[in-house]
């Protein structure tokens, strides 16, 4: 079904403007999937991200400002979502020797076995692009890359 179908609006300002509403509207279908899913796991997207940050980095340690850089959500505030995980035994935060100011990050065993058990369902979620043949996909990259620039 088409986005006017889907919201039920059959006119545009232009169509900028219905490929903006599009955009919107799919990220919120996604996103929505994707939250249901990290629910029934008892954390949330944004806890998700941080700890497969952590585990690309594992078993070296990795500081809150590393993590905010990389975060996929820009707006997420990350001591609080690493002092969430913390509490659920999902990684571990010690003093840096060489910085009394700075916290060293690790994610824990327990971390990773989240991941683990969360990684083929994760990468099932290409099923939610699974309209689009591998051609449209490389052009839907280029130009959501090209609306960033």
């Amino acid at each position: 079904m088409g986005l006017s179908e889907e919201i039920q609006q059959t006119k545009f300002t232009s169509e900028k403007q219905k490929a903006l509403l599009n955009l919107i509207y799919t990220y919120n279908t996604l996103i929505t999937e994707m939250n249901a899913f990290f629910k029934s796991h008892d954390i949330t997207r944004q806890q998700f991200n941080v700890l497969r940050i952590l585990r690309g980095q594992f078993p070296r340690p990795c500081s809150i400002n590393v993590i905010k850089e990389r975060m996929l959500d820009k707006m997420s505030d990350t001591s609080r979502i690493v002092k969430r995980l913390e509490n659920k035994g999902l990684l571990s935060r010690t003093d840096c020797d060489s910085d009394r100011r700075a916290v060293e990050i690790t994610i824990s065993e327990k971390g990773l076995n989240l991941l683990s058990d969360t990684d083929k369902k994760v990468s099932g979620f290409e099923h939610l692009l699974g309209n689009l043949n591998e051609s449209e996909a490389k052009e839907l990259n280029l130009l959501l890359d090209k609306i960033r620039e």
